[in-house]
Parts: C-alpha cells; structure tokens; sequence
C-alpha cells in the first residue's frame, strides 16, 4: 500500500502511499492484516499521507511523536503526513486502517486543519460514538472493495462524515465552524514546516511560498493560533530534532542539519534553551527504538486476504 523511502542520510523511513489505481483514486481502507504488516510497524516511521486507524482490540501501546498512550479500544488514532509514530509492544491489534493523502479531500478543505488539529495525540477515545463510527468505516471498506458506480463519491462523502465524527469526540461545539483566512493560513503554515527536510525555511521564505507578505503572515497566524511564525517554527525545529534524536542513529551534526542548523554548536545551545537539556542528554534519555531496513513496506491492495 506505500514504499518506504529514505533520503541517502536519513534512515527514518518515510513512507509514501501507493494504491493499486492511483489514477482513480488516491485512497485505501483495509483491516490491519489486509493493509499488511507494516501497519502494525513497531519501529518509528513517517508517511507522506494521512492515516486514520480505528483500533477494536489489542493490547500494547500507541506512541505519536514520542507521546506513549496505551491502547484503551475503541478509540481512533489519527496520524498526519510528516509525523513519526508506531506502535508499542502491540499483541492481537484489530480494527481499520484508512490511508489517504491530502488530494482526497479537495472537496472539503475545512477537513485539512480538522484532522490536523485530531493528530496532536496519540489516540481519541470513542466512547459511545464507537457503533456509529465503527459502522460507517464498515460501509466504507465495502464501498472500496465493491467498486460500484460513483463509488469515489461515497467514499469522499464518508471519509468527510468520518472526521467530523472523530472532531466532534474529540473537540466538542467545534465541527461545525468554518474556517477563515487566518485559520485557513494558519493551516498552510503549519503543513509547510511539518514537511521532512522544510528546517531551512524562514519566515519570509514561507511568505513568499504561500504568496502572502511577511507581515501579513505573521498577523494572521497569530491570530489563528497565538504564537507567532518564529515561534512554531522555533517549536517545529525542536520537535524534528527530538524525533531525530529518539528515532534514528544521525549524529548530533548530521540531526542539526536535518533541522535546518549550519552549527552544530548554536543547535546545541538552541536546543538546550527550548528543551532544558542537550541531545546528548535527551537521546540518552528516551533511549532507541530503531527500524529495521529489511523489514519490506505495505504492499497490499484492497483484494488481499
């Protein structure tokens, strides 16, 4: 279902999503063993599409960008391109895997910044939603293996109706509201820096891509968010470095490239300011849970067993 990708100095395997008719629709849903054995990956990874995983059972737990949440089925959990997650010490996992990249929600924008604000954690818990949500993923699976006329349109409509649902759990009074320009900014911003490999972007840099001018920016994303440019940015940096630190063997010069420091010593000193530590100190303190390269990528498509 994707091809694990690495950048010849990076060996944090980002994967990106291939369907069996990527012309027709950009788009998978399958249980944990017909997507196949990497969507129970219990090394860190990342994706250059969304992922939605709706767990009914398993022990173990979910761990998204080094945030630990044991499993407590039924319960979502809700991956974003750029992100690095896996699954921990995870036995007899069950439920759904929905992939996606952002060219299937074309025809509902507002769903962009709803599913980014659900992937700040590690797993939402359902409660008496889990029927209603656990039927409509049932629907959608037969939709998409059925193939039958006008199907991509159900399955849009579904996967709207879908993360509405999980907002609604998650961010009670929210679901209904319209974003506008400043959220709708604020959004581009943050899926801009989130990108692997984005560290040597600066402010301007990012206002001149999202054609806006540097001043009109920074307003519109402090009104969308409270902080300023710099800072998410700054925190972006920060959060890449730990994930490099935690995740990979890259060396404390080779992290700070990655996250877009010429000097290794200013990184040092920028993380120790954001952080209270040095990577020497945190990387010694989360420990390693490394890939493995030889294990193969998704490769099922919807008719596997």
């Amino acid at each position: 279902m994707d091809e694990r990708r690495t950048t010849p100095h990076l060996d944090l395997p980002l994967h990106r999503l291939q369907v069996p008719l990527p012309h027709l629709l950009p788009f998978a849903i399958g249980s944990f063993d017909s997507i196949g054995p990497l969507s129970r990956a219990g090394f860190p990874h990342r994706h250059s599409f969304f992922e939605i995983v709706h767990v009914t059972g398993g022990r173990g737990a979910h761990v998204l960008d080094l945030v630990h949440r044991p499993l407590r089925p039924p319960q979502l959990c809700v991956i974003a391109p750029g992100q690095v997650h896996y699954w921990a010490d995870a036995e007899g996992l069950t439920g759904r895997v929905v992939l996606f990249n952002e060219d299937f929600l074309l025809g509902h924008p507002q769903d962009l910044p709803a599913l980014r604000s659900l992937a700040v954690r590690p797993a939402l818990p359902l409660g008496d939603r889990a029927g209603p949500i656990g039927a409509l993923l049932a629907d959608m699976e037969h939709e998409y293996r059925g193939r039958a006329p006008g199907y991509p349109g159900v399955l849009r409509a579904s996967l709207h109706i879908l993360i509405v649902r999980a907002v609604r759990a998650a961010l009670p009074g929210l679901d209904g509201a319209t974003p506008g320009r400043s959220t709708e900014l604020a959004s581009a911003f943050t899926r801009l820096i989130a990108e692997p490999g984005w560290g040597w972007r600066s402010v301007a840099s990012c206002a001149q891509e999202l054609g806006v001018s540097p001043g009109h920016l920074q307003a519109l994303v402090r009104q969308a968010t409270g902080s300023t440019p710099g800072r998410l940015i700054r925190q972006q940096q920060t959060l890449e470095a730990k994930r490099l630190l935690a995740c990979t063997d890259l060396t404390v010069r080779q992290v700070a490239g990655e996250a877009g420091f010429g000097d290794p010593a200013y990184f040092c000193r920028f993380f120790r300011r954001e952080t209270g530590m040095t990577p020497g100190e945190f990387r010694a303190g989360v420990g390693g849970n490394h890939h493995d390269p030889r294990i193969a990528s998704i490769a099922a498509g919807p008719d596997a067993p």
